[in-house]
């Protein structure tokens, strides 16, 4: 009778619910759900992670190659990602070209990785204005359960940090490069920026959304924080926001943080033992 009247009355069936402060699932209306990290997934790629904040699964895998640099940027290297959201992660994709989701949210991780300062591409720059790494960054989303964003961000950042570049040797009078694979250097990580997604409900604001609660909610908001800080917000569209329920979202953000930071350390340390070079 409940998945009748669900599907009948999707926004009374949530409002029922989340008016005593829970919702369908169980959770509390404030309540985050369990974050799983594994590095390493990808055995062939120089750095890997996957991410499952619920049941939102997604993978990463970048690979470096030795490129030119821009005539414009002689000193600076390349960061390229790309999120896809195939079919097989949700029937509300369909082959074929990117969808909107999938464009949005590549250039919006892809900006905030390097609006942060989380990584300086000056670091990838082995021969200036000659020679210098692209790291091409793969996220591909294998079950979509909502807050996509912060999963592929906290995928790309762990991914990020399991980097390991092989010590380049260049010779410009001959045009040529030796790479040394004995030896492995870590990529420069300078701060850890991290999200969380709220869907707003009427009144109410809903903490880490599921697909189902996104897609019933009058709009999205992505907070991201770093260093305890205000980072970067992302509201597109929907229903306005008073300003202390945004505080409230935010603050909130800043303490969740610290978790999903812990994590991030706690997955990669056990790499760090390995490389010393770390």
């Amino acid at each position: 009778m409940a998945k009748q009247f669900k599907s009948l009355h999707p926004t009374k069936f949530y409002r029922d619910y989340l008016n005593q402060d829970i919702r369908p699932d169980g959770r509390l209306v404030s309540k985050f759900r369990p974050v799983i990290i594994n590095i390493g997934s990808i055995a062939t790629a120089d750095g890997s992670a996957l991410v499952r904040i619920g049941k939102t699964t997604v993978i990463c895998g970048i690979k470096a190659e030795l490129c030119p640099p821009k005539p414009e940027k002689p000193n600076e290297g390349f960061l390229i990602c790309n999120v896809e959201l195939p079919p097989l992660c949700s029937s509300k994709f369909r082959p074929g070209p990117p969808s909107d989701l999938a464009q949005i949210t590549t250039r919006f991780v892809a900006d905030l990785i390097l609006n942060s300062g989380c990584i300086n591409l000056k670091d990838l720059c082995i021969v200036k204005e000659k020679l210098v790494w692209c790291l091409y960054a793969d996220i591909i989303c294998l079950d979509h359960d909502g807050c996509i964003i912060d999963a592929c961000l906290l995928v790309l950042l762990t991914a990020l940090k399991t980097v390991r570049l092989p010590v380049v040797q260049y010779d410009a009078a001959i045009d040529k490069k030796t790479i040394d694979a004995s030896v492995k250097k870590c990529l420069n990580i300078y701060n850890t920026p991290v999200s969380t997604t709220y869907a707003m409900f009427e009144d109410k604001i809903i903490t880490d959304p599921t697909t189902e609660e996104e897609e019933i909610s009058s709009g999205l908001l992505t907070v991201v924080v770093k260093d305890k800080e205000l980072c970067s917000i992302h509201k597109p569209g929907g229903s306005p926001l008073s300003e202390e329920k945004l505080y409230e979202c935010i603050n909130e953000t800043v303490n969740h943080a610290d978790l999903l930071i812990t994590l991030i350390n706690t997955a990669v340390s056990e790499c760090n033992d390995d490389n010393k070079n770390c």
